[in-house]
């Protein structure tokens, strides 16, 4: 089991009409082809949404308005403890261009769960799924 201090991940969920940005994370990855949402750890030193702002420049290219926190979580991987915080996105410049994953995909909420998503992401997900988040 890992102990102490979380690695702190940013998060954001991108949603244009019914559908959400996910991505599916490099072959190469730990945990690769597994789908999540866009964004990556916090620096020393960052806030959540500077991280966020970071990251999606560096993964897909665009310009983000990071809106309010809509979910965190804290989970233990066999080899990591991380605590995500989600963020809405609604609102971006530029066109989204995949600079880092094996696919970025626009996706129905409703079938969102027809992808094998991190573990860590599954309740996120469902809520999503649902129409209780974004």
């Amino acid at each position: 089991m890992i102990d102490g201090k979380p690695i702190l991940v940013a998060a954001g969920i991108f949603i244009k009409g019914d559908r959400v940005l996910i991505c599916q994370r490099h072959h190469s990855d730990p945990y690769g082809l597994q789908w999540e949402f866009p964004g990556g750890k916090v620096e020393p030193g960052e806030s959540f949404q500077d991280s966020l702002r970071r990251e999606l420049s560096e993964e897909l290219a665009v310009k983000v308005e990071i809106g309010g926190e809509v979910f965190r979580l804290r989970h233990r991987y066999p080899d990591r403890y991380v605590e995500v915080a989600f963020f809405a996105i609604p609102a971006y410049r530029g066109e989204i261009r995949n600079h880092v994953f094996e696919a970025v995909e626009w996706v129905a909420r409703a079938k969102l769960n027809e992808y094998p998503f991190l573990e860590a992401d599954h309740e996120v997900v469902n809520r999503i799924a649902r129409g209780e988040l974004v």
